[in-house]
């Protein structure tokens, strides 16, 4: 979510709370968006690994 990450880039100049009621952000919403990042990260590497078994079968394939 773009807006989460903007949250998150400029919390310690304007604060969370200040930033979700300017871009309609629940901060519930923000927070769960936060916690999830751990998961996502995970996600994005065993995305890239299986792109990159992808690339190498089709090498392989005639």
């Amino acid at each position: 979510m773009n807006r989460c990450r903007f949250i998150e880039d400029h919390h310690r100049a304007w604060g969370v709370k200040r930033l979700c009621q300017v871009l309609e952000v629940a901060r519930s919403s923000f927070c769960k968006w936060r916690a999830g990042r751990a998961a996502r990260a995970a996600r994005e590497r065993a995305d890239a690994a299986l792109a990159e078994r992808i690339r190498a079968v089709q090498i392989l394939q005639p």
